[in-house]
Order: C-alpha cells, then structure tokens, then sequence
C-alpha cells in the first residue's frame, strides 16, 4: 500500500507533532515512530476508501473503518504490541485535531488495542553487572577507549541513566560531585546520586583521553574526538554478553534495569526509585515488584523443602 495522505492531512498531522513537541517534549524517535503511525492509518483509510482522506473525511471515520484497520494490521503480520502502539498514536492524533476541527471522535477514541502480556524488565544479576563493566574496559586496544566503554556501563548501572543521558552529559558536568543533575524524556529534570566507583571510572577515561574538555563539549568522546555514538556502546556491550555467556537481554539498558532492580531487592523504597530512574508514572516502576517477586519465587522453590 502506497503511503500517501493530503495536503490538510500532512499539515494536520504536522501540527499535532509541533504541538507534541512543544508541550510534551517528546523526544524525536518517538515524533518519527508517531508521524509514521499515523500516516499508515491515514493510508490505509485512502485506500480502504478508495478517495483522498482530507479533514473532512478524517472527522468521518466510524468503528467499522477502526475495525478494519485493526484487522489489516493483524493480517499484515503486526504483533498485539505494535498494533497498540500504533492504535495509541492514532488517538492521541485524533484528540488534537477533535478539538481543533471541533467534532466527535469516539468512534477511534473507543477502539480497543489487543491484549498482551507486558515484558518485565531483564536486569542482570549482580555479578554479572560488574562482570559487564570490567570486561567492557578490556575490550579495547587503545586504553582511553577501554575506559571510556567502562565509564559509560558504570554510570548505566551506578546512576540508573539512559543511555541517551550518559552520554548527553557535557565538560559542564565535571567534576561530578555527589549528585549529577539530568535531564531526562520529556525535558524531566531529575537530581541521581553518583557513586564515588562511578565518579573514579570518568575520572579513569578523562585522565587517559586525547581531547581537551571544554564546558560544552561532549564528555563522552568518539574516537576522532566527536560526541560518542550510543550504537558503539551497543556493540561493546554485545561482545561483552557473547563473552560472558550473557543472554541477547543484556542491553546498555539492562543496566538501567539493574540498577533499579538491585535497589529494591537491597530494600529501597519505589517512590525513591521512581525519582531516581525519572518515571513519569509509578506504575512504569511498579514492574521491578513483579521482578524482584519473580526471583524471590524462584530463591523459594531451589531451596524451601516442601517447594514442589
């Protein structure tokens, strides 16, 4: 099917991105995955139409053409995830431009997504986590780069930073004192305790690396001295696994993950650790419950004596 939609469409769908922007501050992965939502929805609608959908025709829309849409995504192969999320993106579309054109539009806004099952977190144990960090320090040739790779995993793991956030930190950022400032999705500020492993790990990589650090420039460097790019760290972390024996989950972002996990199972509190990882929402945080239940269910059946 030919991704085609009108001049008004475009501009409508235009708007509702500059406004998502604006207000929301969404970031531009999501603004792209968002305009490619609903472009597909709009597409399809031309085609299932046979005739240009302008704003007119989008103000049309009933649940039969939301039903068929959602079986044109399942019969295109689409998992009950992604059909969510596209459907999700649909409606937060339609709310904007409701109230921009001014009409009704329940038909999409009740249209329900497919069930599924929500993928808990994957952190990595403990012994793995820093198992990670000391063989991603010793992958590289040239030392500065072995410890800029083990700086970054350590400020993942020992900060609960995106990777996006570790290595959006700046020559502003150091010396890191005893907390760091971030700002996080959405233009969420966050204040993260660092601890003095992960302050001696930049200091480590600073020490060693060629560059000159001024205020603004990048503290985590490529190897020509450009800001370093996140699919790298995703490499050294996968040959890390594969070293380890690692399964494929453990990402730059299970350490986010086990930075959270290993927090709560130490006892810490979930509002504390919905602040420290930045969560909009407490029920987003409220997965690591169900991982931190998931491993103490399996504790209990390898050693209670009447488990099984």
């Amino acid at each position: 099917m030919t991704l085609e939609i009108s001049p008004a469409a475009r501009d409508a769908l235009e708007g509702w991105l500059t406004a998502a922007r604006a207000l929301k501050g969404a970031a531009e992965n999501t603004l792209t995955a968002y305009r490619a939502d609903v472009v597909e929805f709009i597409a399809f609608l031309t085609a299932h139409h046979a005739e240009p959908q302008g704003l007119a025709p989008l103000a049309r829309v009933t649940t039969p053409d939301m039903r068929a849409f959602m079986a044109h995504l399942r019969g295109g192969g689409a998992a009950p995830r992604s059909m969510a999320r596209k459907l999700s993106a649909v409606k937060s579309f339609y709310r904007w431009l409701a109230e921009r054109e001014g009409f009704e539009p329940t038909a999409v806004l009740s249209a329900r997504a497919p069930k599924f099952q929500k993928k808990l977190p994957r952190p990595l144990a403990e012994d793995a986590a820093r198992a990670m960090i000391d063989t991603v320090g010793m992958q590289a040739t040239d030392g500065w780069i072995g410890a800029r790779d083990a700086a970054v995993v350590t400020m993942l793991y020992g900060c609960g930073l995106r990777i996006s956030e570790a290595l959006g930190l700046t020559g502003r950022d150091w010396p890191m004192g005893e907390t760091l400032r971030i700002l996080g999705k959405g233009g969420k500020e966050r204040i993260v305790p660092v601890l003095p492993v992960a302050r001696s790990a930049v200091a480590t990589y600073l020490r060693l690396c060629p560059y000159e650090m001024g205020t603004d420039a990048p503290l985590f460097r490529g190897k020509r001295g450009g800001a370093l790019n996140p699919r790298l760290i995703q490499k050294v972390t996968e040959k890390a696994r594969l070293q380890l024996g690692l399964p494929a989950t453990a990402t730059p972002h299970a350490m986010r993950h086990s930075f959270a996990t290993h927090l709560l199972a130490a006892g810490g509190d979930l509002r504390a650790i919905q602040e420290l990882l930045g969560h909009a929402s407490l029920s987003t945080t409220q997965a690591y419950t169900a991982v931190d239940t998931v491993h103490l269910m399996k504790v209990y059946e390898a050693t209670h004596p009447k488990a099984g």
